[in-house]
């Protein structure tokens, strides 16, 4: 399992953040995005290492552009002073990093941060890349784009879950379970609205498949989440952290997370300047 989760984690860091801030069109991000790759990569050589020293150190590295990108939310709630769930969903997406981040500096350094275990701390890395970035700056973007109730409820229920979930971490199982629930109808909404996306007729072929792919994987890979949620809380049986790890969390990595990010690159690179929805 650690040297798939390591995997996925790289993904993240590497692939799916940097491609994701540049969905944003912040001119502001501009120096994060230029200094990305250089805080990323000791990041991502950290979790090869064994625990101690040097891997907290290049965790740290990663870590502090996760806070400079966290810092931007504020910046950007002082300038926008916008609450739109657009908006909630970019402040998430923007945060989401730091949260991996800190759990990835304690790991490495081998300490049960808040009480955690490491194994824990393991999975909220990940956890905080693809449900916390990718998940809610797709969210977003398809609020922006659909103007629906339903992207209102897509860009409101990812961040609300993400946060529930965290939140169960301290409380107990049954309170993950319903940030779990939450959780998963934003991402149904999310495969909702990617479908629908899909069908207009902007997308050219590539990009279509790229946007169903992302809406099919989404919808599976939630249904392992809420059963492994669910069994958590009740006892009854569920999947393995391994089995989750190889199902629903390379699903989302792979068939969710890159497919979208890959798809709206696309589509932001199809769209005139003024027309833009990213």
């Amino acid at each position: 399992m650690t040297v798939l989760v390591n995997l996925i984690v790289m993904l993240g860091m590497l692939v799916v953040v940097p491609t994701g801030l540049r969905l944003m069109e912040a001119p502001e991000l501009d120096r994060i995005r230029r200094l990305w790759p250089l805080l990323a990569a000791p990041g991502a050589l950290a979790l090869w290492l064994p625990r101690g020293l040097t891997a907290t150190a290049l965790a740290t590295v990663y870590a502090l552009g996760a806070v400079a990108l966290a810092l931007q939310s504020p910046l950007r709630a002082a300038r926008t002073r916008s609450a739109r769930p657009t908006e909630i969903a970019v402040h998430t997406a923007l945060t989401a990093p730091s949260v991996a981040a800190l759990a990835l500096v304690a790991e490495r350094s081998g300490h049960e941060l808040f009480g955690f275990d490491l194994g824990i701390l393991t999975l909220t890395v990940p956890h905080f890349h693809f449900a916390g970035f990718a998940a809610a700056l797709v969210a977003g973007l398809l609020c922006r784009a659909t103007g629906t109730r339903a992207g209102r409820f897509a860009a409101l229920s990812v961040p609300l879950g993400t946060l529930l979930v965290l939140i169960g971490y301290f409380i107990g199982e049954w309170a993950e379970l319903a940030g779990a629930v939450v959780l998963t109808a934003g991402m149904w909404a999310v495969a909702h609205l990617t479908l629908r996306t899909a069908r207009t007729g902007g997308p050219d072929r590539a990009t279509r498949a790229l946007l169903r792919t992302s809406a099919a994987v989404l919808v599976a890979t939630m249904v392992f989440a809420l059963s492994w949620a669910l069994g958590e809380a009740t006892g009854i049986p569920h999947p393995t952290l391994t089995w989750m790890a190889a199902t629903h969390g390379l699903g989302n990595a792979l068939g969710f997370a890159l497919c979208s990010v890959l798809a709206w690159r696309r589509l932001q690179d199809r769209t005139p300047p003024e027309g833009r929805t990213a």
